[in-house]
């Protein structure tokens, strides 16, 4: 029987997952704290060296995750809370951010699979301003600076034919940003961060490889644009949830792997996974335009 690999993308996951197994890593440093009256909890996983990336199974580079409990619930001031902190974690990756700059951001997933539609709905509230300026020029708004904010929801392979990878570098090749911001929904390997954790890198991102439905990567590699990619798990792999329920009796039987094998590609999400992507989607969309926004009390 095969063995069954823990699907993540976080690579908070990732590392307790190899130190559970091996120990100490070397080339991976990380740093956690707390934040907002200690009801968000935030992990620093750095990256630096090629081992750290093999061992991780993630590019070099950092990545920042926000694990928020009540992110479920619908209190206003609380996700107003989570917005703040992910757009200033946002700012910290976003290359020269206090200077006027072309942002792509890109909603990947697919708007009929309600927990694959975190991406498009975070685009459907972003304060697009591309158009504006370039039609009213900075009269269009009361600020001295103004990011140049564009977006585009590409859709998946199976309605458009095209590689997502494609449809962005057509893009980038016309309208040249300078950043582009890469929004999707990610897989967990525990249930317990489903919905309640966001995840920030400046590694980019390859769609579709939680689930095991590879595509190319959109990296600064393949794009030639620094690509800051931001998600939240939104499903968990059903085998995994088996052989967490199961894990304390040991059993590693031929019937068990058997388990294991039939629902290995099988996915999980929460029961009220429609309303909770409408809620995280704006809570997303809010923390992008706190972190776009270089207006001040001066302008």
């Amino acid at each position: 029987m095969p063995h069954f690999p823990i699907r993540t993308d976080l690579a908070l996951e990732a590392r307790e997952f190899i130190e559970e197994a091996n120990g100490e890593m070397r080339g991976v440093i990380v740093d956690t704290y707390s934040e907002a009256s200690d009801t968000i909890q935030v992990t620093h996983v750095q990256i630096t060296t090629k081992n750290g990336a093999k061992a991780m199974g993630k590019p070099i580079g950092t990545y920042i995750t926000l694990e928020a409990d009540n992110l479920t619930e619908p209190d206003d001031g609380y996700h107003r809370e989570v917005s703040l902190s992910i757009a200033r974690h946002l700012q910290s990756l976003l290359p020269d951010s206090e200077k006027e700059q072309s942002i792509l951001v890109v909603g990947l997933g697919n708007r009929d699979v309600t927990a694959d539609a975190l991406g498009p709905c975070v685009v459907d509230n972003l304060n697009i301003t591309r158009h504006m300026l370039r039609q009213f020029g900075h009269a269009a708004y009361d600020c001295k600076k103004v990011h140049e904010i564009s977006g585009i929801v590409p859709g998946v392979m199976g309605k458009t034919g095209m590689e997502t990878a494609e449809i962005i570098r057509g893009i980038v090749s016309t309208t040249n940003p300078d950043i582009i911001v890469v929004i999707d929904a990610l897989a967990a390997r525990s249930t317990r961060r489903l919905t309640r954790t966001i995840q920030i890198t400046n590694t980019g991102i390859q769609p579709g490889s939680g689930v095991g439905n590879h595509r190319d990567s959109l990296t600064e590699e393949s794009l030639g644009v620094p690509v800051i990619a931001i998600g939240i798990p939104t499903v968990v792999d059903a085998a995994t949830i088996v052989k967490d329920a199961i894990s304390h009796l040991r059993q590693e039987d031929d019937e068990m792997q058997n388990i294991l094998y039939d629902m290995n590609n099988m996915y999980v999400t929460a029961k009220d996974i429609d309303s909770t992507i409408k809620r995280l989607g704006y809570t997303l969309s809010e923390a992008l335009n706190i972190a776009f926004s270089l207006c001040n009390e001066s302008d």
